[in-house]
């Protein structure tokens, strides 16, 4: 048993794997690192880019809003001067009709009396 192996009670002597070189497995965990560290460098830039997004999104709901709210207020104003030129309308035909009677009925209760 060479003295590089640490001693596994529980591993035969004959089965034990003789560890890879320190540097080599050194360089695999900095390549591993940098991996991660990649990663994590997109996922924050993600992110940040989803947060912008979302700013962007809330402004414009804001001002879809505001918009609706405007809208809301001019559709009650047409409203309003809808019904009040229906209003008009109808009276003034109710004006001509009630003149129209006048106009036929008193002739002829006048002739007839």
């Amino acid at each position: 048993m060479s003295s590089s192996v640490p001693y596994d009670p529980y591993v035969p002597p004959e089965e034990q794997e003789v560890p890879e070189e320190p540097q080599s497995k050194v360089a695999a965990l900095r390549a591993e690192i940098d991996d991660t560290v990649g990663i994590m460098r997109d996922n924050i830039n993600k992110v940040a880019e989803r947060g912008e997004r979302l700013t962007s999104i809330e402004d414009k709901a804001d001002n879809l809003a505001v918009s609706a709210q405007g809208f809301k207020r001019g559709a009650n104003r047409v409203r309003k001067q809808m019904w009040w030129k229906d209003l008009k309308m109808r009276l003034c035909l109710v004006l001509v009709v009630i003149i129209l009677l006048v106009v036929i009925i008193v002739p002829i209760v006048v002739h007839f009396t």
